[in-house]
């Protein structure tokens, strides 16, 4: 059984060198693939990974909510990529060649998502991706062939990988999909 994140800062406050391993290595890819998704490269979102885990380790016995880590985390990381970007943005445009008409500069539409936006998203994936692994393995396998292969197989291959009856592939996944709602409300 895997520790919680209570568990694991409880046990990074008395000193304990593998809880904190294993926080960073439970959270790296989530720390890494916010200021990546937000469009920085891989020394920004390295130079971030490592100041949010400073300020972890600094704050960790401030920490009012622990069993609420990745919500902090993800919040922390946010904020740090938001910053950086907005000082990027801020150096950027005092490069901009003042003779030109200001419009100019403005003018030009991205339609890309924002930062914010790819921030929600890859937030709500890892809620989903955690919720997922919470889940009995016959569900998890379910729900991982019906939505996350790029084609789905047939109801028939699934039957034979699984080791179900076709017929009952659509409650079971009613069921399943049921579960993983509840996951995610708590």
């Amino acid at each position: 059984m895997e520790d919680s994140d209570l568990q694991l800062v409880l046990a990074c406050r008395r000193g304990d060198q593998l809880a904190w391993e294993k926080l960073i290595r439970r959270y790296q890819r989530l720390i890494y693939a916010i200021p990546l998704r937000a469009g920085l490269d891989e020394d920004h979102a390295a130079e971030i990974f490592q100041d949010v885990f400073t300020t972890l380790f600094q704050k960790l016995n401030d920490l009012e909510q622990p069993e609420k880590l990745q919500a902090w985390l993800v919040t922390t990381t946010r904020r740090k990529t938001l910053h950086l970007i907005s000082k990027a943005q801020v150096r950027q445009q005092s490069l901009v060649n003042t003779d030109e008409p200001p419009y100019l500069a403005t003018s030009i539409r991205d339609s890309a998502p924002l930062p914010d936006e790819h921030l929600l998203m890859l937030e709500e994936q890892h809620r989903i991706r955690m919720a997922l692994s919470s889940l009995d393995d016959r569900c998890r396998a379910l729900l991982e062939m019906l939505f996350y292969l790029p084609e789905p197989p047939s109801y028939a291959d699934i039957a034979t990988s699984l080791g179900i009856p076709e017929g009952s592939i659509g409650p079971t996944r009613a069921r399943c999909l049921a579960k993983l709602l509840r996951l995610l409300k708590k």
